[in-house]
């Protein structure tokens, strides 16, 4: 296996400083971004519209940098702090959740770099990132049970891999593929350039939301592997970290910024109005106290959702802090899990309440195609579905019952069916 996959070693591993407001304040962070999310704003009705992929979105992204948020200065990336990552997620997700929710497999993947691999490793991915490159995820199986059926064989000097993913999140729009397949019995991590050949990439996803993440299939048909792109093995479960807590901040994110959004354009439509029902006449729906009072409780429950988001973020800054420091142990991952799947559950509840809302302040006319606006509670209902917190909330419930931790997470995510 080659140095640049090397497995963790702690007596090798030197972290960078931890980032400091110093270096990045959070409102020169949002200015830098504020023109590329405006503009992929712009088009967000449209591209729901025709369904049109936001290639051009993702690389006005790639262009600026976003993609190495959290990424160290030293390797040429803008060293955010785990709040200002979430800030500027969030700040994404209000332009258009299909995109914030695109990259979560990349940012996942760089986040454990950050804290489980040594320093040939960050030295691998880290300027590969700075200069764009975006990592997709290619977990998820389509069958009835949690087996992998993807494989890796030995062939000459290389691998051949075979099988098929789906739920592939991102992986449309990645320069990186990370996957996992079976070498025989052991479970292998690997990744590899999206482009070799015999790579296919399709954008099945039939999802009545998120219908622009690129959540579809990808297809393995003989790619020759190197050694160098077989990370590593598991033996069926990964080291204990806030990575779970992380992914689902990703999701509560893009659901906070689907509210935010749907405020956003609820001021929009009634601010422009000039009829309203039962009033003769022209009339100013802006001054009528009912719909002041739907907009009042939309803005509140964006600001609540916005606020969940920000706790939990500031939650993993402390835990990524004292990851750093040496002190971090199994019953603080354990505590800040349960912390983000608390969250998970107040959090999907505001925002389809929110989202549903929007149709009060403007009547039928709300509900036009070319307006939309169903796309915010689509886009949140189809978000919160990837986690069941139903799972969730038994789980919450059986750690301050009795003390049971949530199970480690896979070393492969489950198939779905």
């Amino acid at each position: 296996m080659s140095d640049i996959h090397a497995s963790f070693h702690p007596a090798a591993y030197r972290p960078e400083p931890a980032p400091t407001a110093a270096q990045w304040t959070t409102e020169a962070l949002r200015e830098r971004f504020r023109p590329v999310f405006e503009r992929i704003a712009l088009g967000a009705v449209e591209r729901e519209q025709q369904r049109r992929l936001p290639f051009d979105e993702v690389r006005l992204l790639r262009e600026a940098g976003f993609g190495a948020l959290r990424i160290p200065r030293s390797y040429g990336g803008l060293g955010a702090t785990l709040p200002q990552f979430f800030t500027l997620l969030l700040d994404l997700a209000t332009a258009d959740s299909n995109v914030s929710h695109l990259l979560r497999g990349h940012f996942s993947f760089l986040e454990s770099r950050l804290n489980h691999e040594d320093e040939a490793t960050r030295a691998f991915w880290f300027p590969k990132v700075a200069d764009g490159a975006l990592i997709g995820y290619a977990m998820a199986e389509q069958s009835a049970s949690t087996t992998i059926g993807t494989t890796i064989v030995r062939d000459g000097d290389g691998w051949l891999l075979n099988g098929k993913k789906f739920y592939s999140t991102g992986t449309i729009y990645a320069d990186w593929i990370v996957a996992t397949a079976k070498d025989g019995e052991q479970l292998a991590s690997i990744a590899f350039p999206a482009t070799l050949p015999g790579v296919t990439r399709l954008d099945d996803w039939d999802g009545f939301g998120q219908r622009m993440t690129g959540s579809g299939t990808t297809v393995f048909d003989n790619v020759r592997l190197r050694d160098e792109h077989v990370v590593r093995r598991f033996d069926g479960t990964v080291p204990a970290s806030y990575n779970k807590a992380f992914l689902q901040l990703v999701l509560l994110t893009s659901m906070a910024g689907a509210a935010r959004a749907g405020l956003r354009e609820a001021i929009a439509f009634v601010q422009r109005k000039t009829r309203a029902f039962d009033v003769p006449g022209e009339s100013s729906p802006r001054e009528d106290p009912l719909v002041q009072r739907v907009v009042g409780r939309i803005a509140s429950l964006s600001y609540a959702a916005d606020s969940l988001v920000g706790t939990v973020a500031r939650t993993l800054e402390d835990t990524w802090q004292r990851a750093r420091a040496g002190s971090a142990d199994d019953a603080l991952y354990a505590a800040v899990e349960i912390e983000a799947f608390q969250a998970q559950q107040v959090v999907i509840d505001l925002v389809l309440q929110a989202s549903t809302l929007l149709f009060d302040v403007g009547g039928a006319s709300a509900t036009s195609e070319a307006r939309r606006l169903d796309r915010h509670w689509r886009n949140a209902r189809t978000a919160a579905s990837h986690n069941p917190a139903i799972f969730r909330e038994r789980m919450i419930g059986d750690y301050w019952l009795n003390g049971t931790v949530p199970p480690r997470m896979p070393a492969a995510e489950p198939a779905r069916n």
